[in-house]
């Protein structure tokens, strides 16, 4: 049962009488509960609507276009609250954020529709057979699990959720189904690496085709772990001997299944000083949002963008000349060099100056630029020749967009800086039209 917030003008709602302080019950005799029963319901031609008014129930009947909506709007996107994680896991995150941030950075979150609606990766714990059954009943898929380890007790031990072993079972139940699997492991030093990791990566086959792909990613460390588990991050040689495992048994699955399904986070290759793979390494870039491919792909995107460049800026002849600043994470600014370099040569009057961010705010293990703040940015570039204008990651800030990690906005740091900062998406058409000063309309 949920509360109807409002109803939309002129819509089929309206007409048919709801009014806001409604309260839903079912569609078609199903309870709702959530945004997941709610939209897979209301997809029918003809739905009957069981309500509620002032506690007295009725009736309603639309009729709309299958997969049309009627005009009802919740008080939430998922017309319920986020369910909180329950663990405790040894790597958590937000366990190693300093105080005083955003309130909401400190939510954890293990919610099994936003893996569906928003990609997110859950744990399975908070989930319950009903739950597996509504799963298999909507063919909600793909779902995005943070195995970790396939070692019933161990994962008890690294997520401190006596339930974490246990679950491990859905993940059969899901592929039996036919239901699509995506799997991350985090991966922390001496704990769920060397033959745990094999045994993990060999339960993981076991359910294929339906585990498409799983990505293997290193604990990220802040140098806020007092009192916290002790983890110490992988070094060049153990980043190394990571790759060559996992490529190795990647390698024999491409063979036997057609598929790779394991495949390293960029963040081991940069610190293990190995060349990225080619792009056929990455298959359709499944986990580029966990930083599996991300530099090929803006690489490879950056390249084909490069052969419109005369479409893009227009006569080079008459082309002002620019000198823009670029700032990024350490483990993305070999990368933005070298793009850098390719655009500078192609292009006669363009300057870039590439700066990379030491992570003072999380600590120098913290090398992605997604996690920069402002004030890093702000005290590494004062002084510093930005040029016509300082370029940022997107990615630093909140999705509003106004707010970075430590709180300053992006017009604070230019105020600071004295230039004009702009964000950009990290995708290589966006990049390089933000770099000859250009709109980027995707």
């Amino acid at each position: 049962m949920v509360q109807i917030c409002d109803v939309e003008p002129h819509s089929r709602a309206a007409a048919a009488g709801l009014l806001a302080g409604d309260m839903l019950i079912a569609i078609n005799g199903n309870e709702i509960a959530d945004v997941l029963d709610y939209r897979f319901y209301l997809a029918e031609s003809k739905i009957e609507l069981s309500l509620t008014r002032n506690g007295a129930p009725f009736t309603v009947t639309v009729k709309k276009g299958t997969y049309d909506d009627i005009g009802l709007v919740f008080e939430t996107p998922l017309m319920d609250k986020k369910q909180c994680c329950a663990n405790r896991c040894i790597f958590c995150f937000i366990d190693q954020l300093p105080k005083g941030l955003r309130p909401s950075l400190y939510f954890k979150d293990d919610d099994a529709r936003l893996s569906f609606l928003h990609g997110n990766y859950i744990t399975l714990t908070n989930l319950r057979d009903k739950d597996i059954d509504r799963i298999i009943k909507m063919r909600i898929s793909p779902v995005n699990v943070s195995v970790h380890t396939t070692n019933p007790q161990l994962r008890c031990d690294m997520m401190k959720n006596r339930r974490a072993g246990k679950v491990l079972s859905y993940l059969d139940r899901l592929a039996e189904a036919g239901i699509r699997l995506c799997g991350q492991v985090v991966l922390c030093r001496g704990i769920n690496d060397g033959a745990e990791l094999d045994r993990t990566m060999q339960d993981l086959k076991r359910l294929a085709p339906h585990m498409s792909s799983v990505s293997i990613v290193p604990a990220g460390l802040t140098r806020y772990r007092e009192g916290l588990y002790p983890l110490t991050p992988f070094t060049k040689e153990e980043c190394r001997a990571v790759i060559e495992q996992v490529n190795r048994f990647g390698d024999a699955c491409l063979q036997e299944l057609g598929y790779r399904m394991f495949c390293v986070a960029d963040e081991f290759y940069l610190k293990a000083e190995l060349p990225l793979p080619e792009e056929s390494y990455y298959g359709d870039y499944e986990q580029i949002e966990n930083g599996v491919g991300m530099l090929r792909s803006l690489m490879a995107e950056f390249a084909l963008e490069l052969d419109y460049l005369y479409d893009l800026v227009g006569d080079a002849d008459t082309l002002t000349p620019r000198h823009v600043s670029l700032a990024t994470g350490k483990a993305a600014a070999p990368t933005m060099r070298y793009l850098a370099s390719l655009l500078e040569k192609r292009l006669n009057g363009i300057k870039i100056s590439v700066y990379e961010i030491e992570n003072r705010f999380f600590g120098k293990e913290i090398t992605v630029a997604g996690l920069l703040t402002g004030k890093d940015m702000a005290e590494q570039l004062k002084g510093k020749p930005l040029g016509d204008e300082l370029l940022i990651p997107a990615s630093t800030l909140r999705a509003e967009g106004d707010l970075f990690l430590c709180g300053m906005t992006p017009q604070e740091l230019s105020l600071t800086l004295g230039v004009p900062v702009t964000p950009i998406k990290g995708d290589g058409a966006a990049l390089l039209a933000a770099l000859v000063g250009k709109t980027y309309n995707d």
